[in-house]
């Protein structure tokens, strides 16, 4: 269960860690999964040429091309990943944090992200709230950290309580991201930090947290496991892509 402080430091943060909460036998347990699913190109992948982000391979057919980026729809993959999603060890902080009755999507994150070395791209600062479509922009994200991350491997940079702010329009270009060449944003990129992580921690993050992610610049793979959570009274709308996919009560 969250601390009062806890609970304090995500309200005004934006962001939680919770140390140590896998045991280094669970994460090992699912990179295995993970790279058998790689090495058989189990779909639904979403690979680094389908991000059209700066740097990433131009099509799937191009060098580099079939570098993965996701494991798509975890959920409904293997029931290893299922009972983690909705376990005790996420449910009970969640539930502080959003509720009773509180919801799992299935439709935004709910993948084992891989960030590979070498044609893995960087995520420039978003939120995730950008393209999700429900009543209130208040959903949390878990993501456990399957590997140690760091700076060198691409861990989540985040602005700490920026899902408090307000931006407008002419900051963000035009797919959403913040633009970093705006003056106005430098005073708001100079208060980013990184949230390194080791195998097994997990980051409870608002989805109005601006972030972002470097590349993987190591020689192994970093792998990271994330869902994302509604109050029971934050519905999708109707119609969205939000609302396309069942939800799993906690």
């Amino acid at each position: 269960m969250l601390s009062t402080a806890q609970l304090q430091e995500f309200q005004t943060q934006g962001f939680l860690v919770l140390r140590q909460a896998a045991p280094a036998a669970f994460c090992e347990q699912v990179i295995a999964y993970a790279e058998q699913q790689l090495a058989d190109h189990v779909l639904p992948i979403e690979y680094e040429a389908d991000t059209r982000y700066p740097g990433a391979p131009a099509s799937r057919e191009a060098e580099g091309g079939h570098t993965a980026r996701r494991l798509l729809q975890a959920y409904a993959r293997e029931p290893l990943l299922a009972q983690w999603a909705t376990g005790e060890t996420l449910s009970a902080p969640l539930l502080q944090l959003l509720g009773e009755g509180a919801l799992m999507s299935q439709v935004h994150h709910n993948c084992i992200m891989t960030k590979q070395p070498q044609y893995s791209t960087a995520t420039g600062w978003h939120r995730d709230s950008r393209y999700w479509n429900f009543e209130r922009a208040e959903l949390v994200s878990s993501w456990l950290a399957l590997r140690d991350e760091t700076i060198e491997n691409g861990c989540l940079l985040v602005i700490p309580g920026s899902h408090l702010i307000s931006v407008d329009a002419k900051q963000l270009d035009p797919a959403q991201f913040l633009r970093t060449d705006l003056v106005r944003n430098h005073s708001l990129l100079a208060q980013a930090v990184p949230v390194a992580l080791r195998q097994g921690d997990v980051l409870l993050f608002h989805s109005n947290l601006f972030h972002a992610a470097g590349k993987n610049q190591t020689a192994a793979t970093k792998f990271s496991m994330v869902f994302t959570y509604r109050a029971a009274d934050n519905l999708p709308l109707a119609g969205s892509r939000s609302a396309s996919l069942p939800e799993q009560t906690l």
